[in-house]
This record gives structure tokens, C-alpha cells and sequence, in this order.
């Protein structure tokens, strides 16, 4: 799978393709239903399946502009970004095993977000990709009149010469499958449901970087993992599953994603203790699977109390993810 960074950097190769265009936040199993035609058009016509995505999301690069001045460099948590399911490499990272052949990149930037959409289908679908074939949903929207919809769209294919196929709402017990609902199921600690409509556990993932080494002192150990969102849909203490890069074994945990109140920090940081672990995970990829929610995030009166509150939490991680109460994933 090809990554292609930005309009700019469209080579002959990736041209005359069959594509789709949005967000594709948790490629969830609407987006794998819209994914799956998309493929399997590209091949019945002998051409590359082609993804375009944005990177900020347009609404992180929206809240981010909106925000007061006193606000442009704050924490994630005094932002107004959605919650991001995913960042650019795990997205890609679900991509690969789709049969995907190319995905293009496109950085939203004031100049991405002034184009009307009669500016974006030239420059970037029919000058830019040469898209013979392209895929939207029926409620896909674009350029900055919002004028973009699947209407214009087909007018603009008539007159270009590419085919444009809308993609139907996919739905699961009689619901909308969308990031927004997993957003909010994550939100309020639904894990099962929320990994029901991604057809597999929610995750995130990171390299382990140095931290202040106090859970070291408090004798249970983090790896910790910078978040690089604006603003996660998780937070609080979770059990958790981790995959170590490389392993295929998933070993069981237990996670703060959050702050870190009590020791007054300020940058959302995802901290791991693996049970029963012993090794250097300095520098090491981890894949965290979230299996429950076991409490809020909260400022305790001291290291003391924080250490008998680990205790706990680590007792409950123990209870869920024992083998009697393994969670059946989808």
C-alpha cells in the first residue's frame, strides 16, 4: 500500500483510479462495507483502489482555528476537537490488510479548506487523481460552500467522464453505524458495544517514551504513550490488553489515560502497567485493546492514597480479565 503525502506528490502511477473521500475515523465496519466495493470495483476494472483522507481531521483543524487566543496552545482537554478513534498510522495500520492500494493524504490547511467544491473536484479528483470511479456516502459533504454533495458530483462525472456510486447508511440493530455513536459509546465506557460496531476492540498505540519514573517509585511500573490527539475518546482507568511490536501474545494491563491530576500534570499521556511483566519497553511499539472501564480519572490526596487507589484498580483489572470473564471480541 502506497502512501501518497499531499496533492503535490501524485505521481503518473497513482492516476486513473478508483477512489473514496472522508475522514475514515475508526474505519469502523461502515467504512469496511464502503472499503470492500471499493476494492472489488478497482479490480474488476484493473485499477488501483485509491483512499483520500484528511490530516488534521477538519474538525481538530476547525477547533483548533476557532479557539480563543488564550486557547491555541492549550491542553488537549480545554479544546473543542471531536475525539479522534484514530491516529494517521493506526488508520493505515487497519488499511493494509483491506487490499488497499494507495492512500492519499491530503493536509488540511487554510488553502484545502478555502476551496469550493467545484475547486476540489478539479484540482483534486480530475487534475490531481484522474479518478475514473469514485465511491462517497449518501450523506458525504465538501468545500467550503458545502455545496459539494452526490448530486454535484454526478454532474461533475458526466461532464469529466468518472462514474460516482453512493455508498448506503450501514446499520447494526437498527442503528447508524458512525464514529460519532462510537465516540460516545467509548465516552460513557461501553467498550462492547463500541467494538461491536468497529468488528474489532477499540485500540491505541504508541512507542513507549521516558516518563517522570514514579510509577517506578510506587512500584508499579508504566510504559507511557504520548496520546498525539487533540483530544481522546477514553478517559479514566481501563483494563486492558497490550501487544508488544513484534509479539503476537496480548498480555493483560491495566490504564490511566489522562493528565495525571494528583502529580499535577497537564499533557494527556496513556500510562500502562503490564501484570506480571518484567522488560524494557523504552522505545517499544504497544498496542493497547480497551476491556473495561473500571473508574474516572481523579486527584487524590496524596502519593499515598494514590498508591492504595493502583492497588485496587489493579485487583479489579485482575477480576476482568480473568480467563472466567473474558470478553468475547466480535
Amino acid at each position: 500500500m502506497r502512501l501518497i503525502r499531499g496533492a503535490a506528490s501524485i505521481e503518473r502511477a497513482h492516476k486513473d483510479c478508483v477512489a473514496t473521500v472522508g475522514s475514515f475515523d475508526g474505519i469502523h465496519r461502515g467504512h469496511q462495507k464502503i472499503l470492500g466495493k471499493l476494492t472489488q470495483l478497482a479490480r474488476a476494472c484493473s485499477r488501483p483502489s485509491c483512499v483520500v483522507v484528511f490530516e488534521p481531521l477538519p474538525g481538530e483543524f476547525f477547533s483548533r482555528k476557532a479557539a480563543p487566543a488564550r486557547l491555541q496552545t492549550a491542553p488537549a482537554r480545554l479544546q473543542t476537537a471531536p475525539a479522534r478513534l484514530q491516529t494517521l498510522e493506526e488508520k493505515l495500520d487497519c488499511l493494509k490488510p483491506l487490499g488497499i492500494d494507495q492512500v492519499l493524504c491530503l493536509p488540511f490547511n487554510h488553502h484545502l479548506r478555502a476551496l469550493t467544491a467545484d475547486h476540489f473536484i478539479q484540482e483534486i479528483l480530475v487534475e490531481g487523481l484522474a479518478v475514473r470511479h469514485l465511491l462517497v456516502g449518501d450523506d458525504f459533504r465538501f468545500g467550503c460552500d458545502r455545496k459539494g454533495c452526490l448530486e454535484s458530483l454526478q454532474a461533475a462525472g458526466a461532464e469529466h467522464g468518472f462514474a460516482v456510486e453512493k455508498t448506503p447508511t450501514c446499520m447494526l440493530a437498527g442503528e447508524r453505524i458512525s464514529s460519532t455513536r462510537i465516540r460516545q459509546l467509548l465516552a460513557r465506557g461501553d467498550f462492547a458495544t463500541a467494538a461491536r460496531l468497529l468488528g474489532r476492540p477499540f485500540t491505541m498505540s504508541g512507542r513507549v517514551q521516558p516518563g517522570r519514573k514514579l510509577g517506578r517509585e510506587l512500584g508499579v511500573p508504566t510504559a507511557n504513550l504520548a496520546t498525539q490527539r487533540q483530544c481522546s475518546p477514553i478517559r479514566g482507568v481501563c483494563a486492558v490488553r497490550v501487544r508488544i511490536e513484534g509479539q503476537q501474545d496480548w498480555h493483560n494491563g491495566v490504564a490511566n489515560l489522562g493528565c495525571r491530576p494528583t502529580v499535577d500534570g497537564t499533557d494527556e499521556v496513556l500510562e500502562v502497567h503490564l501484570l506480571d511483566f518484567e522488560g524494557d519497553l523504552y522505545g517499544r511499539r504497544l498496542e493497547v485493546s480497551f476491556v473495561q472501564r473500571l473508574r474516572d480519572e481523579k486527584k487524590f490526596d496524596g502519593i499515598a492514597a494514590l498508591k492504595a487507589a493502583i492497588a485496587v484498580d489493579i485487583a479489579h483489572a485482575r477480576q476482568r480479565l480473568s480467563p472466567a470473564s473474558a470478553l468475547e471480541l466480535p
